[in-house]
């Protein structure tokens, strides 16, 4: 970092781009439109089906939040699987990480939703349920990218090349 007129500048990640020139930076700028597109289609597409899965499987009042805690895990699972897919198995375009992983996935998966119910719970005079929902959540949600991971790099093994 440097000090530029009295402010800290960062400098470029690629230090061949020189972000200081204005055309530079808007050039880096429209190159990241697609990314920034892509997130966001996927990132409505994952909270869309969030949403519906809430509505198919409401979850009662003062009860153990079911319906978010399997969303997350079903989700970092799904992760698990496509992170080993696009890196071992399938080039992918470059967009469809960014849709899918960060948009999708992250649209789906829902970690506000998590600090919210637990809120709710503890609110509720449910703390005893909220404290073992802080828990299980990211067990389950480590847990189950893990296995999925695991269970896929073991299938991509077996299959005929």
């Amino acid at each position: 970092m440097e000090e530029a007129r009295g402010r800290v500048v960062n400098e470029p990640t690629d230090p061949d781009v020189p972000l200081r020139v204005p055309a530079q930076r808007r050039d880096v700028a429209r190159g990241q439109w697609p990314v920034v597109a892509a997130v966001s289609a996927g990132g409505g597409a994952g909270a869309a089906a969030r949403y519906g899965a809430s509505l198919l499987w409401p979850t009662a009042s003062g009860t153990f939040p079911a319906t978010t805690f399997a969303i997350n895990a079903i989700g970092c699972a799904v992760i698990g699987v496509f992170m080993v897919v696009i890196t071992d198995a399938w080039a992918a375009h470059r967009l469809v990480r960014p849709f899918f992983g960060t948009g999708v996935l992250g649209g789906f998966t829902t970690f506000s939703t998590y600090a919210v119910d637990i809120r709710r719970l503890v609110d509720g005079g449910h703390a005893g349920l909220g404290l073992a929902y802080l828990a299980a959540t990211p067990l389950a949600a480590v847990a189950s990218v893990w296995a999925a991971a695991t269970l896929t790099r073991r299938v991509l093994a077996r299959r005929p090349p």
